[in-house]
């Protein structure tokens, strides 16, 4: 039985904050889970740094065109606990 991934917005936005820092003027402590990436101070590259330290830490694959397409932290909590881990 493979182990099953679960982030939650605490922590995705802990790592936001280590891999790409975080804007002047943004409270990623407040409602932002249906807050699009890009009003959060977060372009694709960031992200991608993002999503490459989950996969390292948490061992598992998403995918950079599934990572890209995750414009909120909702949608990115979403891939992330749905993927596969390395050892499944």
């Amino acid at each position: 039985m493979s182990q099953q991934t679960v982030m939650e917005l605490a922590e995705l936005t802990r790592l936001l904050r280590e891999n790409a820092g975080e804007a002047e003027g943004v409270d990623l402590d407040g409602d932002v889970l249906d807050t699009d990436f890009m009003e959060l101070g977060y372009d694709s590259l960031a992200l991608l740094q993002v999503v490459g330290s989950i996969q390292r830490d948490y061992g598992i694959v998403i995918p950079d065109d599934a990572a890209a397409e995750a414009e909120t932290p909702r949608a990115l909590l979403d891939l992330i606990n749905g993927a596969r881990s390395y050892a499944a």
